[in-house]
């Protein structure tokens, strides 16, 4: 693909830098963050439009602390509906083609592990911020024909709070105390700077619709957080539990396993075993996570 015009929305957050980091090499980006402009407002973001001209649209802004969603409802209204709408809108009055990042939020995760949810199955949200990303998936689809809508799950990345940061720091701050990790939850741990490089892939084949994209194979929380541990080479003591004894505000899905159907089918899947992906982020970050740490 040539050289293009490209907007990335939530540009500072733990997706956006890689997709800025990604796409930089070969295209001119637009990192547009909160501070530059708050997409719950049409007008500003016709203004971007005005102004940069976006030929593709990449939407990573996403009001994703679940359990708060249950109780800031109207917050996580405006950012995970009302935002991509009118990025959807724009999209159509000025041209472009938008990329909304979804979620395995969106089903309610009751298929016996290990059968993964495809890209027909039918959404039933089991949250508020479930619920949200669903409605903000109909509204893209119903308002402009040129999109791509891409659910991920699990996401991990160098930039920003995550689930193997939070791992590590309670590992570090007392090695010899226990930390209970759910252990019947599943689904992919996707690096976010692997899912960056699958966008670009599905960019450049100029293919429309909803992807599922996730890292192959599946995993506990538990699993997830003694091989990441392992792999750092920390000490630490994590036990199995279930998801009663860590009652949450929100529900989470039992299975979150999604199967990459699509980029499949249409040969331009590059999602890696979630393993080998642990492996790589570990290799090339392992001293920058220690440094956050201390």
């Amino acid at each position: 693909m040539q050289n293009v015009k490209i907007m990335i929305t939530g540009g500072k957050g733990q997706l956006g830098t890689d997709c800025v980091r990604v796409f930089s090499e070969a295209h001119e980006v637009i990192s547009i963050d909160l501070d530059e402009a708050d997409i719950t407002k049409l007008s500003e973001v016709e203004a971007l439009f005005q102004t940069f001209a976006p030929e593709i649209i990449i939407n990573c802004a996403a009001y994703t602390q679940v359990d708060n969603c249950e109780t800031e409802k109207d917050l996580a209204w405006q950012v995970n509906v009302k935002g991509p709408e009118n990025l959807a809108k724009s999209s159509k009055k000025y041209g472009g083609l938008l990329i909304h990042i979804s979620t395995d939020y969106v089903f309610d995760g009751r298929k016996k592990i290990p059968e993964a949810y495809v890209e027909t199955d039918v959404p039933f949200p089991v949250s508020y911020y479930g619920k949200t990303k669903y409605q903000s998936e109909e509204i893209v689809k119903q308002t402009t024909d040129r999109h791509v809508i891409l659910r991920t799950a699990w996401m991990y990345g160098i930039n920003g709070n995550n689930f193997l940061k939070t791992m590590l720091k309670l590992a570090l701050k007392n090695p010899k105390n226990t930390i209970k990790v759910v252990n019947d939850q599943f689904g992919s741990p996707t690096w976010s700077h692997r899912l960056a490089l699958q966008i670009a892939r599905i960019i450049n084949t100029e293919g429309y619709g909803t992807y599922h994209a996730t890292a192959e194979g599946y995993c506990s929380w538990f699993d997830l957080a003694t091989y990441f541990l392992d792999r750092m080479d920390i000490p630490h003591s994590v036990n199995p539990c279930t998801s009663g004894e860590y009652p949450t505000p929100a529900k989470r899905p039992k299975n979150s396993i999604l199967e990459n159907r699509y980029l499949k089918e249409k040969g331009i899947n590059i999602m890696a075993h979630w393993r080998d992906d642990v492996d790589h982020f570990v290799a090339n970050f392992r001293d920058r996570l220690l440094n956050e740490m201390t």
